[in-house]
C-alpha cells in the first residue's frame, strides 16, 4: 500500500496533483524554501502548531524531519507532501497524512497542515486537501481520514467544511497546541463521502 521510496533521490517526482497546486514528498534540496516560508511565517503559524523548538529552522532539524518522513513512509505510518502552486511551483505550504491505522481500521487517523502566512486565504490549501482526501481515500485505499483543528481556527474550519469533512464532536485537551492542551473540534471524511471540487472565487481557505 506504501508508495515507491522517493525521498532516497535528489529530486523527487510529484506524487500528487490538484486544479493549482501539485504535492510531493520532501527532500533535502527544499530546506532553504522551507525554512525562509517557515520563518516569515512564524507569527501566523505558532498558534496552531506544537511549540516551536529552539533549533526548530536549522538545517540538522529539516534533516531530523526527512527521516522520520522516510521512516513513516516505508513503515505505511504516513505521508507527508510539500505543497507547490502553479505555474512556478513556489513552495507555499504542507500537509501530512499520519497515525495511519492499516488491518481493519484501514484509515490515516490524521490530516495536518499549514499554509505560509503570504498564501493564505488564496484557495491553495483547500485545493491541496482536495488531492489530498482523493489520493488517500482512492489510491492509498484508505477507509477513513480524519483531522481535528482549534475551535477558533475559523480558517482551517472552512478549508474543511468546503472538502466535505463532516464535524463529529469535540475532543477536550486533544493536544499540545502552543504549550497547552487544547480542545480540538473533530472532523471526518470516509470513503462514499462526496469531496466537492475546490471553488476559488471567494479566495478562503
Amino acid at each position: 500500500m506504501a508508495l515507491p521510496p522517493v525521498l532516497t533521490r535528489r529530486k523527487a517526482s510529484f506524487t500528487v496533483e490538484g486544479e493549482r497546486v501539485r504535492l510531493r514528498s520532501p527532500v533535502a534540496s527544499d530546506y532553504a524554501a522551507w525554512a525562509a516560508l517557515r520563518a516569515e511565517s512564524r507569527a501566523h503559524l505558532v498558534p496552531w502548531e506544537p511549540s516551536w523548538t529552539a533549533d526548530e529552522l536549522t538545517r540538522e532539524s529539516f534533516r531530523r524531519r526527512l527521516a522520520r518522513y522516510r521512516q513513516a513512509e516505508r513503515e505505511g505510518a504516513g505521508y507527508m507532501f510539500f505543497i507547490f502552486a502553479e505555474p512556478h511551483l513556489k513552495l507555499v505550504g504542507g500537509i501530512q497524512l499520519s497515525n495511519v491505522r492499516q488491518g481493519i481500521a484501514q484509515s490515516a487517523a490524521t490530516m495536518g497542515y499549514w499554509t505560509g502566512a503570504r498564501f493564505a486565504g488564496q484557495g491553495y490549501m483547500t485545493d491541496a486537501v482536495t488531492a489530498v482526501l482523493r489520493h488517500g481515500l482512492e489510491r492509498l485505499g484508505f477507509h477513513r481520514i480524519e483531522a481535528a483543528c482549534l475551535p477558533t481556527n475559523a480558517a482551517s474550519r472552512r478549508v474543511l467544511a468546503k472538502c466535505g469533512f463532516t464535524a463529529e464532536g469535540t475532543a477536550r485537551k486533544y493536544l499540545r497546541i502552543n504549550g497547552e492542551w487544547q480542545d480540538h473540534l473533530l472532523f471526518a471524511i470516509v470513503a462514499g463521502d462526496p469531496i466537492p471540487k475546490p471553488r476559488y472565487r471567494d479566495h478562503n481557505g
